[in-house]
Formats: structure tokens, C-alpha cells, sequence
């Protein structure tokens, strides 16, 4: 029996740091309708959806930052996506910045069913940038100030008749990422993200960004017989240009739908999951053809050692 789940990448453009919670909830529900009237199963927000990108600027006491966190979902300010979704039947998945009971802070995806149920929420692993205020740059990254890398690894999730997975941005980049959730049989993997297109620390790379986000989500769906649904925020947010290119990859790595401005804007496909077995069951069965007992370091070392 085919399985057909129609999904939707729901890209943002800028948030700036005056605009609200309020309208940006606004606006995913307006992509939520448009959504809709596709009949998605499914739709894909960005990382930190319902802010401007504030890790780019530095403070020094980070309660001061306190502001940017959510301490529930939903929340007051985002029940009504929440409400909306369930009133169109529609399960999404959705970015913050979250602040524990106790004190931690995490980059943070939501998984939300059709039905409103939360599915699971999965915290940010690869986190990049800096810890410390760098003034010579032209904008900070301070993620690495801002967010605790998470160590509950990679879940996959029964969800939407499906085998779901989630990661946010930087993770997309780190082949471990897809290969922990393909050997947990992974369909369709999650990841919003706030790319620049500015790299400060390698400025050559800049023109590369679009190319190697598409390397790193291609090679990752098609090594791991999986969907890869990628969400941007882009366009020019306080001054500094994000990358968009929100694109919807097969198992094949072929890419089905990618949008075309760098705007909000939502673009959809019908995937068929069973697609996934033409992979998993071929060149990337992993019972039949990997050999863990040579893949020693990739587990047991952090950084490069040279002989």
C-alpha cells in the first residue's frame, strides 16, 4: 500500500528585532492557510521562528536575553497556531528558543500532530559560533554563548503514518546526524535553519553557501534512503543577509520543490515514503553491506589525530 504524506516548507523572511511574536505568528498562519488549500499533511518552519536571530548580538549578562526564550509551548502568544493548525487539521513543526525550569537554554524544535498533540521536541546538537564577545566582527554568532548543546542525540518519532526525525540547522552539516536516525529507519527528516551568507571566519565560503547547503542535505537524504524537508528564515534581517533556498530533497537526492524568492513563502510535495525502500533496501542496506567494527573512531575520538 503506498503511503503519501503531502508536506509543506513554510519559508520566513526576515524577522527584525522591533517585530513582534504576534506577527510572526501571523504570518505562519497565513502560510498554515495557504497550506491548506494544497492539502498538506504537514508543514516545516524555520529555527527560531518566532524571533529575529538575536545570537548576533553579544550581552553580558545573558538574563538579559531572557526575553527572546519561550518557557512553555505553546504559549500564550503561539496557542493560536496551534489552534489554527488543529481547526485545519494540519500538524507542523516549528523553531524557538527555549528557557527550562531550570535555568537551561536550548535551540529547540516541536514536532505537533495533526491533532495538535506535541509528537516530541528534539534540542539542537551541533551548536556553532563563538562563546565569547568578538568586537572585530560584523555581527556576532554567539549561539555557542546563547544555547547548551543537547546530549539527547537523534530521536525518530512514529508521526503522520510516518518514521520522523528533526534537526536544526548546523546539524544538517555533520553526516552523523542522518546516519543516527537512519539506523533508527528514518522516512522524513525536519530541519529549519538561519544561515548567513556572510561566513566571517572563511569569507571565500560566502558564495558557497547555497551550493553546500544543498550538498549537505542531498548526500544526507540519499546515503540514509530519507526525506529531508530544509526551512529557512531569510533575506536581509538587521542588516545582515540570510541564506533562503528552502527545498524539499527525496531519498533520491533529487530535490522536489525549492523556493524561489527569499521571502515567507510555502512549497510543497507529495512524498510517497515507500519511495525510501528503493535505497534502504539496495545499495543502503545497512544490515547487509555497513561494517561498524571499522568505524571505530568515529565514535571513540572528537578531533583529528595524525599517525
Amino acid at each position: 500500500m503506498t503511503r503519501l504524506i503531502t508536506v509543506g516548507a513554510a519559508q520566513l523572511g526576515p524577522i527584525q528585532k522591533e517585530d513582534s511574536r504576534e506577527s510572526a505568528v501571523r504570518r505562519m498562519i497565513d502560510l498554515l492557510r495557504q497550506a491548506c488549500s494544497k492539502k498538506c499533511d504537514l508543514v516545516v518552519f524555520p529555527e527560531l521562528a518566532l524571533t529575529t536571530f538575536f545570537p548576533r548580538w553579544f550581552v553580558d549578562d545573558i538574563k538579559t536575553a531572557d526575553h527572546w526564550y519561550e518557557t512553555e509551548m505553546p504559549s500564550l502568544t503561539t496557542k493560536p497556531l496551534f489552534d489554527t493548525a488543529k481547526e485545519l487539521g494540519i500538524g507542523f513543526s516549528l523553531g524557538y528558543a527555549e528557557l527550562t525550569a531550570t535555568g537551561e537554554r536550548f535551540n529547540t524544535q516541536v514536532l505537533v500532530e495533526r491533532d495538535g498533540t506535541v509528537v516530541a521536541k528534539y534540542r539542537k546538537v551541533h551548536i556553532p559560533g563563538h562563546e565569547e564577545h568578538e568586537p572585530d566582527r560584523p555581527f556576532q554568532h554567539a549561539e555557542r554563548y546563547y544555547f547548551t548543546p543537547s546530549d539527547e542525540g537523534f530521536g525518530v518519532w512514529k508521526a503522520f503514518g510516518c518514521r520522523m526525525g528533526m534537526m536544526i540547522c548546523n546539524d544538517r552539516r555533520w553526516p552523523e546526524t542522518y546516519r543516527v536516525m537512519g539506523l533508527k529507519g528514518v522516512e522524513m527528516i525536519l530541519c529549519g535553519y538561519n544561515t548567513p551568507m556572510h561566513y566571517v571566519p572563511d569569507p571565500s565560503q560566502d558564495v558557497l553557501q547555497g551550493f553546500h547547503n544543498a550538498l549537505v542535505m542531498q548526500s544526507g537524504a540519499y546515503q540514509n534512503g530519507t526525506f529531508v524537508v530544509g526551512v529557512a528564515k531569510g533575506g536581509v534581517e538587521e542588516g545582515v543577509e540570510g541564506l533562503a533556498d528552502s527545498s524539499i530533497i527525496a531519498p533520491s537526492g533529487e530535490i522536489l520543490a525549492k523556493t524561489e524568492t527569499n521571502g515567507d513563502e510555502l512549497v510543497t510535495a507529495t512524498c510517497d515514503l515507500d519511495w525510501c525502500y528503493q535505497y534502504k533496501d539496495t545499495l543502503f542496506n545497512f544490515d547487509r553491506y555497513r561494517r561498524p567494527e571499522v568505524y571505530g573512531p568515529i565514535t571513540q575520538q572528537r578531533g583529528t589525530i595524525l599517525d
